[in-house]
C-alpha cells in the first residue's frame, strides 16, 4: 500500500521462495536456533515447569514454546526516512509464518515520512505484529532486510529529487547489483517520485532502465544507444543514430551519447547534421511519422571523471575540469542552440531549424550525486535532467536506513505484558493501520 493510492500491493507481486522463508534458508541462525528450541519444549514435556526461575513461578515448559509477542519494526535514520517496502515485509509474514492461526498486523504504508528523533526507546514503528513468537520469529532477517533496502533507495532517489528542484532523475542503478533485486529497487524510485510530486506540486516522470524496475508498478526499461552499439559502428555516433532512429519506434526518445571521442560538442553536432535533414524533408512533405523519427530528444554526455573534454578549457584543477561539468553543457548548449547556422538554410526555414534545435536538451550522466546536482543548478546550467547509478544504493553513516525489530509485549494468561530490552520500549502508532487478512 502506497499513501498515493491506499491499496497494499498483493502478495503474489514480490514471487517469494516461500519455502525458503518459511525453513529459515534466509534468517540469521540465532533465530533458528531459538525456534528449534520452542518446537523442542513444546513437543517433550510441554506441562513440565519451564527452566530456571520460570518454573519456580509456575510457567511451564509449554507455556514459554507457545508464548504470544508483539513485535514493532522501525528505523533509526535521522531526522526522517521515507518508507517503503512494508508490502513486501507483510507478505513475508503472511504467506511464509507457520501455524493455524493468522498474525495480527497494523502498519504503515510506503511513502510514509518516518521520524526518528535519536532515541530508540521514542520511535515510530511502521509494522507491528502479535502471534506466537515460533511461528513468524525467524522472518526477522528477511523483513528487516527489504524494509531497509527499499527504505535507503526511496530516501536517497528523495534527496536527489530535491536537488534537482524537480527535474527528471533517471534511474540507473541496476548495472551495480544483483539483477534479482531490480523490480524491489525501481518500485522504492517510484515511490519517491510520487513523494516528491506529493510535497512539491511537481510531478517529474519516472524513468527506470529496465523492464523489471517498472514491473511493481507498470513501468518499462527506457533507453537510447551505449558506447558498446557506438563501437560496433566502428565508432560513428551519427551513424549509430540514423540506425536507431530508423529502427526504433518513434515514440522512444532520440537522445544521442555524446562523449565516445571525448569532445561532446563535435559529435553533438555530427548527430545534429545527420537528423536535420531528414527532420525537414519528412516536416515539408507532411510527413509527420517519419518527422518524429528524427525529432532530437536531446544528448547525453557521459565523460569519464579522469578526462577533460575537448570543449573545455582547462584551469588546471581537474576537480573543475574534468568528467561532466557546467561549463561543458554551457558550450554544449550554445553548439546546439547555434547548429541551424550551420545548414545554409533558405529563409522559410529558419524559425522550424530554430525550435528544432532548442527542442533537443541536455541529459547529465557520470557519478552523480545530491552535491554534484546542486552545482549544476547553482549555476544555472541549461541541463533537462539527470541520470543517477550507484548513489542511489549509498549507504553511509549519513543516508544509512538500518531498520530494527523488537519485541515489545508478551502475552501471559490472558494479559499483555511490557517486555522490551533495557532501552527500548512500546513505540508511536500513529502511522499503523490494520492489515486486512486478505492481504
Amino acid at each position: 500500500m502506497s499513501r498515493f493510492d491506499h491499496r497494499r500491493l498483493p502478495a503474489v507481486t514480490f514471487g517469494l521462495d516461500e519455502e525458503g522463508l518459511r525453513t529459515g534458508r534466509y534468517t540469521d541462525r540465532y533465530f533458528v536456533n531459538a525456534r528449534m528450541t520452542f518446537d523442542a519444549m513444546a513437543a517433550d514435556r510441554p506441562g513440565d515447569p519451564a527452566p530456571g526461575n520460570l518454573g519456580h513461578a509456575g510457567v511451564t515448559r509449554g507455556e514459554v514454546a507457545d508464548v504470544h509477542v508483539e513485535m514493532q519494526w522501525f528505523c533509526r535514520h535521522s531526522p526522517s526516512s521515507l518508507l517503503c517496502g512494508v508490502d513486501a515485509a507483510i507478505a513475508m509474514l503472511r504467506l511464509c509464518s507457520r501455524g493455524s492461526e493468522p498474525l495480527e498486523l497494523a502498519a504503515a504504508e510506503d511513502g510514509d515520512l518516518v521520524p526518528y528523533g535519536g532515541d530508540p526507546s521514542h520511535v515510530t514503528p511502521v509494522l507491528r505484529a502479535r502471534g506466537r513468537y515460533r511461528d513468524f520469529g525467524p522472518l526477522e532477517t528477511p523483513t528487516l532486510g527489504v524494509l531497509s533496502r527499499a527504505t535507503r533507495i526511496a530516501t536517497n532517489v528523495y534527496a536527489l529529487l530535491e536537488a534537482a528542484q524537480g527535474k527528471t532523475v533517471l534511474f540507473f542503478p541496476a548495472r551495480f547489483d544483483m539483477h534479482e533485486t531490480q523490480a524491489l529497487d525501481g518500485y522504492a524510485y517510484h515511490i519517491a517520485v510520487l513523494r516528491y510530486a506529493a510535497d512539491h506540486g511537481k510531478a517529474p516522470p519516472p524513468v527506470v532502465s529496465t523492464d523489471a524496475q517498472g514491473a511493481w508498478w507498470g513501468g518499462s526499461g527506457a533507453g537510447t544507444v551505449a558506447h558498446a552499439a557506438i563501437a560496433c559502428f566502428h565508432g560513428d555516433t551519427a551513424a549509430t543514430m540514423l540506425a536507431f532512429a530508423e529502427t526504433m519506434d518513434p515514440v522512444v526518445p532520440r537522445i544521442a551519447l555524446v562523449d565516445f571521442h571525448n569532445d561532446c560538442v563535435r559529435e553533438t553536432q555530427s548527430v545534429m547534421d545527420a537528423f536535420w535533414p531528414l527532420w525537414n524533408r519528412a516536416d515539408m512533405a507532411g510527413d509527420t511519422e517519419t518527422a518524429k523519427r528524427y525529432a532530437l530528444y536531446g544528448v547525453r554526455p557521459d565523460t569519464s571523471a579522469a578526462l577533460r573534454d575537448a570543449s573545455v578549457e582547462p584551469t588546471g584543477d581537474p576537480k573543475a575540469d574534468n568528467g561532466v561539468n557546467p561549463r561543458l553543457v554551457f558550450a554544449l548548449r550554445e553548439a546546439m542552440d547555434n547548429a541551424w547556422r550551420r545548414w545554409n538554410l533558405p529563409p522559410g526555414r529558419v524559425e522550424a531549424a530554430k525550435r528544432w534545435c532548442l527542442n533537443a536538451g541536455i541529459v547529465v550522466t557520470g557519478g552523480m550525486t545530491p552535491d554534484r546536482i546542486r552545482a549544476f543548478e547553482n549555476a544555472g546550467a541549461p541541463v533537462a535532467s539527470y541520470g543517477v547509478g550507484s548513489w542511489c544504493f549509498r549507504n553511509d553513516p549519513e543516508t544509512n536506513t538500518d531498520f530494527t525489530a523488537d519485541i515489545t509485549r508478551v502475552y501471559h494468561r490472558g494479559a499483555w505484558i511490557d517486555m522490551a530490552k533495557v532501552g527500548r520500549a512500546v513505540g508511536d502508532d500513529s502511522l499503523l493501520k490494520p492489515v486486512n487478512e486478505d492481504i
